[in-house]
């Protein structure tokens, strides 16, 4: 009788424990599924469109992606850099080199995005394409801000990405304004 007492509890737990598990995965395999879609679906063009819907999705996103890079980079790299804020000494100084740091990382990702975008339209594609060298130079420079080790040509490096992303964008009539990201989208 002792080991029937003893086991009375087990079944009990063992299905808590069940319980919780399946829970636990189902939730789980919700929440990847959901995600996965709506990855496939931000990155695919829309089905059912026509060739011209397809390109001023293409114009569109470039415009909110380059506009979200130029916006980061003039508020938080540029700005800051040309009101002294990188200078060792200065006040605030750490956080505006974060800042910057995370901005420069941000700015570029988008400037990867708005070019890929412009793939998707035949004139902005021609206007962007001599600017992808230039994009990719930026890649290491974030980490220059983070370590406040940038200076003056690497800040002019970014504002001549940019402007020339605007350029390009006003060339093929997809005009690019400043968009400051928010402090959530810059931290990822």
């Amino acid at each position: 009788m002792p080991s029937s007492a003893a086991t009375g509890p087990v079944p009990l737990r063992r299905l808590i424990v069940s319980l919780l598990l399946s829970c636990a995965l189902v939730v789980g395999a919700t929440a990847c599924g959901g995600g996965d879609k709506s990855g496939a679906s931000s990155s695919a063009s829309p089905s059912g469109t026509s060739s011209a819907e397809a390109q001023k999705f293409a114009k569109t996103r470039f415009v909110t992606n380059a506009g979200l890079a130029a916006g980061a980079t003039y508020q938080w790299i540029v700005k800051p850099y040309r009101a002294g804020k990188f200078k060792k000494g200065a006040d605030g100084r750490t956080f505006a080199l974060v800042k910057a740091g995370l901005a420069g990382g941000f700015a570029y990702n988008r400037l990867k995005a708005a070019a890929v975008n412009a793939k998707g339209d035949p004139l902005l594609s021609k206007a962007v394409a001599p600017l992808t060298a230039g994009i990719e130079s930026l890649k290491g420079l974030a980490d220059k801000l983070r370590k406040g080790q940038a200076g003056e040509g690497d800040i002019g490096a970014f504002e001549s990405v940019i402007s020339g992303i605007k350029d390009a964008g006003r060339s093929a009539g997809a005009e690019v304004k400043d968009k400051v990201p928010t402090a959530s989208q810059l931290g990822g």
